[in-house]
Formats: structure tokens, sequence, C-alpha cells
């Protein structure tokens, strides 16, 4: 399984660039714009999901921290971009959060709090430099609150497949570890 997702990971990265950002300054006129924008590239989903779910694999306060923290910064990073603040990279900089974040689920690395709330700040800052580039000047707040709030759902998608297959996979071994326990038991006792 973690083979499939770091060969998703790498195929759409070396496949095509981040689609959701199209160049094109001004389509970013509405909500509906700004919420349906997250789930036009697949960028966006890959890396906002794979962030909920590695919360959920570093279990504790990364799972509400590490989403709210990529908010955070996403949001800074459209502000910058909004500001007129030039960064290079950007795009190569999505590209390898999809590549990072989708190694780091699939290979089910436990990062300490501060490293992984670092890891999505950082790439999330990009993300969010992204959308504020292409942002039009005239109505920016329908906009922004659709992409975040779509992003807050992203991010609640990945938390939940990751509670779910964490779940799914505490079912599964306790199904396997009963009948080998108790086959382990009258082993040593003898039966």
């Amino acid at each position: 399984m973690r083979l499939i997702l770091i060969c998703v990971a790498l195929l759409e990265v070396c496949a095509s660039p981040a689609f959701a950002h199209t160049g094109v300054v001004g389509q970013t006129y509405s909500f509906a714009s700004g919420w349906l924008h997250p789930f036009g590239g697949a960028d966006h989903v890959i890396a906002m999901a794979s962030a909920g779910i590695w919360g959920v694999i570093a279990g504790g306060r990364a799972i509400w921290i590490w989403p709210a923290t990529f908010m955070a910064a996403m949001l800074a990073g459209f502000a910058a971009a909004i500001l007129g603040l030039q960064i290079s990279f950007v795009e190569p900089a999505i590209a390898t959060s999809i590549v990072v974040l989708g190694l780091l689920v699939a290979l089910g690395v436990k990062a300490p709090l501060g490293v992984g709330t670092a890891t999505v700040g950082f790439f999330a800052f990009f993300h969010g430099h992204a959308h504020g580039a292409e942002a039009g000047a005239v109505t920016l707040l329908p906009y922004v609150t659709g992409f975040a709030l779509a992003t807050a759902l992203l991010h609640a998608t990945g938390i939940a497949v990751g509670l779910c297959v964490r779940s799914l996979a505490g079912k599964i071994a306790f199904a396997y570890a009963r009948p080998v326990s108790g086959a382990s038991r009258k082993h040593f006792e003898g039966g």
C-alpha cells in the first residue's frame, strides 16, 4: 500500500505542474470560485488531505495543530501575495509539498509536533501565495472565505480517512491477534 502511494505521488509530480494554479489573474471573484478552486487540482487535494492524515499518524495534538497551522500559514501566504511580496519557486514548492507530505504519510512518519508544524506551515505558505498571486483585487473576502472553508473540508476529510484507516487497522490486527493468542496460549498450556 505504501509503495502504491509513493508511486502515485511521484507520478503526479512528474506528470504535470500544479494544475490548480492557472496563472490567470482575476478568476477569483466569488465565494463559489474560492470554494471550487481547491478541488480543481490534485495539488490541493493531496497536500491538504495529507496534512490531515499525517496529523492522525502522528497522533495527539498534531491531529488538529497541523491542519490549523496549514490554514494559518496558507492565509499568511495569501496576504503576502496580495500585499505584493514576490517569491520565487512557488510552483516547485507546491509540487514538492505533494511529494514530501505524500511520502510522510506513505511511510507513516511520526514526526515531533514542532517539526510537523514547521513542515506543513512552510508548504502551506506557498499554497496560499499561489492563491493570492492569482487573486483579483475586487472581491477578495468571498473568494478567500470559499477557499479557506474548502481547505478546512479537505483537512477534515484527511483526518477522517486517517482515523478510519487507523480504526480499521486496529480491528484487523485484533481479529488476527485473537486466534494467534489463543493458539499460543494452548501451545504453552500444553494443549
